[in-house]
């Protein structure tokens, strides 16, 4: 494991998550199972990180983000550029209570919630690493956590 790599994936993620406060208006995909089995990606906004171990996303439980991980926990997170590949292989654990939804939430997010944090329907979804392949400064890295 190069830790260079790693410690650099952990600044682009953070780069492209919100609550981070360094977000460069970039979006990674989150890949979960659809109902058949299928692999399907969502292009979304990160709204937090730690490390490359844990990811969070907000959404609404009636997107079809939520039903997915809800179905199916085994997911993964993508970040790329020209410059750069980082893939996250783990699961997602729904989160609802009202700490974690405070934790959060996020301004642009009220356009979806206008009750706020507190909405019903808001859930904050929590990747968790298992394990990873980076492609960061030209050198190629696997590991697990």
């Amino acid at each position: 494991m190069s830790k260079q790599s790693v410690k650099k994936a952990e600044e682009i993620i953070a780069s492209q998550t919100v609550k981070n406060g360094t977000f460069n208006g970039e979006y990674c995909s989150l890949v979960l199972l659809d109902h058949d089995g299928y692999p399907m990606a969502s292009v979304l906004t990160a709204a937090a990180s730690d490390g490359i171990k844990y990811v969070y996303f907000c959404t609404g439980t009636d997107s079809n983000k939520y039903k997915r991980a809800k179905a199916n926990p085994k997911a993964s997170v993508h970040y790329g550029t020209g410059e750069h590949s980082i893939t996250l292989v783990g699961e997602i654990e729904i989160l609802t209570d009202e700490a974690s939804k405070k934790k959060f939430w996020y301004d642009g997010l009220a356009e979806h919630f206008p009750e706020g944090a507190t909405a019903p329907n808001y859930v904050v979804l929590k990747f968790t690493t298992k394990r990873y392949m980076l492609f960061v400064d030209w050198e190629e890295t696997e590991g697990v956590i």
